[in-house]
């Protein structure tokens, strides 16, 4: 594929309509993705909390890239690519586990926590066990929540870890603990399931759970200044930013992540069918409970809410043109104690609901956008501006990194396609 045809496509896509089928569909296009975007940028992986001691590490597959999260003996979370260094077996095959050290089940080759080389049975004595430590994947933590990159130089990280001590600091995540997961494959390409996150057109029609206590308001989620904000919204903004908890608008300047905290529902708590808190102990330090949900995503991996009683936090990772990982986890804080501070029940029932819900519609969108009668159409000002911010942000990333690539291939992964 030369890189002229990728940003003539690029070209063709309209402001303000769904982009062409090829970014939903193609093979070479989600290779594409893969290698420009999910190979580049910083993507949420877990939050502090899962690793909390010693040697607790987990895996994340991204691609055909599997990666190392562990928490070394000086309390430092390190990210490596998983994979030994003598023929390239996988280091870890478990999802997550806790280990003194990293050993090769293949020859034991064994590896401290923090990548060095230990042990290498047999190898002679001019082999140099420092030069065949794993290999570190860039590994950041902004709040207790986890990001890596794969890149060789990973882009600039510091803003969004100042913004995020600031607009997470009420909500403890020190404190917490997971208390469940849930992980689904939704058979959909992941800019339709970003899409999908970045709007509530069509929340009514589709998330009864939901709805009891999210505020179905765009103007309140995606508004960058008070303008249009009725006296109630202003109040609630004022209230929360008075008890030390950030709450306006804030997006960075290449569009990648966001903050804003928004009311939720009426006198409504939690996301909950009965609108109240699902969780005591709180997991943030509000004197009261209807704070309210502090909404995040960074592209192009998550989104997430905060709560007054606990946090929900998203991750998104491509697996196939029309197919998506979405793993779920809730945050309570580290002393509730299920069936004593909450019920699982409770807990979970809303975004497992919309989940479940979520994965319906984006299936049927993809369905829809595989047909030969496709085509773009326009998305709602009024209600679907969150997704022309990412489609403007996808299609800008693109271009400005396929433009760096040589002309006869945007990538290495696109050569079959040729």
């Amino acid at each position: 594929m030369l890189r002229t045809d990728i940003l003539a496509l690029l070209e063709s896509s309209v402001p303000g309509y769904s982009l062409p089928q090829e970014f939903y569909n193609d093979p070479a296009f989600f290779d594409l993705d893969m290698q420009m975007i999910f190979h580049r940028d910083w993507l949420f992986a877990i939050p502090a909390c899962e690793i909390p001691e010693t040697g607790n590490y987990v895996t994340h597959k991204i691609g055909r890239t599997s990666v190392i999260i562990v928490r070394g003996a000086d309390g430092e979370i390190r990210a490596f690519h998983n994979v030994c260094r003598h023929r390239g077996s996988t280091l870890c095959s478990a999802a997550k586990g806790t280990s003194p050290k990293l050993v090769c089940a293949y020859h034991q080759w064994t590896y401290e926590l923090d990548g060095r080389l230990l042990f290498a049975r047999d190898m002679g004595d001019d082999f140099d066990p420092s030069q065949h430590g794993l290999k570190p994947v860039h590994c950041r933590e902004a709040s207790g929540l986890v990001f890596i990159c794969l890149a060789a130089q990973a882009p600039d990280f510091d803003q969004f870890a100042e913004q995020s001590a600031r607009y997470l600091a009420p909500h403890g995540l020190a404190d917490a603990k997971v208390a469940h997961e849930s992980t689904i494959i939704e058979e959909g390409n992941w800019k339709l399931v970003l899409e999908n996150n970045r709007e509530c057109y069509h929340c009514s029609g589709n998330h009864p759970s939901l709805c009891r206590t999210f505020l179905d308001n765009p103007a309140v989620i995606g508004n960058s200044d008070d303008t249009g904000l009725d006296a109630e919204t202003l109040e609630y903004i004022a209230r929360c930013e008075a008890a030390g908890a950030p709450s306006k608008y804030m997006v960075d300047d290449t569009g990648t992540w966001r903050y804003v905290r928004t009311p939720l529902v009426g006198d409504a708590e939690s996301y909950t069918m009965s609108g109240k808190v699902a969780v005591t102990p709180p997991l943030s330090n509000f004197s009261f409970k209807n704070a309210g949900a502090l909404l995040m995503f960074h592209y192009p991996a998550t989104w997430n809410h905060f709560l007054s009683d606990h946090t929900i936090l998203f991750r998104v990772t491509p697996i196939s043109p029309t197919q998506t990982e979405v793993s779920t986890k809730w945050l309570v804080h580290k002393d509730a104690e299920e069936g004593r501070d909450y019920s699982l029940e409770n807990l979970t029932k809303v975004w497992m609901d919309t989940n479940s819900e979520d994965k319906r519609v984006v299936e049927n969108c993809q369905e829809g956008v595989l047909s030969t009668a496709y085509e773009p159409g326009p998305y709602s000002a009024m209600h679907e501006s969150g997704v022309i911010q990412f489609v403007e942000w996808y299609t800008t990333t693109l271009k400005n990194r396929v433009s760096e690539q040589p002309e006869t291939l945007a990538s290495p992964l696109l050569r079959r396609t040729n």
